[in-house]
């Protein structure tokens, strides 16, 4: 049986799920509206301050898509009440972030600034230049976002310069060792 799939989603008071035919569900809360279409199989319950997925059989693609959609529902809910977050932290001399309008610029040591368009529904904040914090209530959009300024310049092992998860552990390695 399902662990995740069989417990019941509780709704924040200020959130309201909505089920339209075919399992097309809407939520909306005090961050945003987020849609989302899942599988037609599943049943999906939404009593009073509570929502359920059931799934009509237990054959193995079920129990995938009954755990699945339910994690999915639930992100939706803390999503438009609480919203994500990601930090990036930005390690290494030269390397520095700037937002001009819906636009973040990196400076990340290329010839270039490397500039990416922040997607519709995200807000990102500079604290300070040397640190992102990217918030927005898709928790898919907030985390694909922070891995495409990740990707920019990924921290290297030897000196652990380059952008970073808040918290993110880097191996270290050890440099060239002279011949004796």
């Amino acid at each position: 049986m399902s662990r995740i799939g069989n417990k019941a989603i509780s709704i924040p008071a200020g959130v309201t799920v909505t089920v339209a035919d075919g399992n097309k569900v809407t939520v909306k809360g005090p961050k945003g509206e987020l849609t989302a279409s899942f599988n037609s199989d599943l049943e999906i319950k939404v009593e009073a301050s509570q929502a359920e997925v059931k799934r009509p059989n237990d054959t193995k693609v079920m129990k995938a898509l009954h755990g699945t959609t339910r994690a999915l529902l639930h992100n939706m809910i803390v999503g438009v009440s609480e919203g994500f977050v990601k930090k990036i932290e930005i390690v290494g001399v030269g390397y520095r972030a700037a937002l001009n309008g819906k636009t973040l610029t990196l400076s990340a040591g290329y010839s270039h600034p490397v500039e990416l368009q922040i997607p519709e529904g995200l807000k990102v904040e500079l604290p300070k230049n040397t640190s992102i914090v990217i918030s927005g209530c898709d928790k898919q959009l907030v985390g694909q976002f922070a891995a495409w300024v990740r990707e920019t310049r990924k921290p290297e092992p030897y000196k652990g310069k380059g952008f970073k998860y808040e918290g993110e552990h880097i191996r270290r390695k050890e440099g060239k060792t002279a011949k004796k």
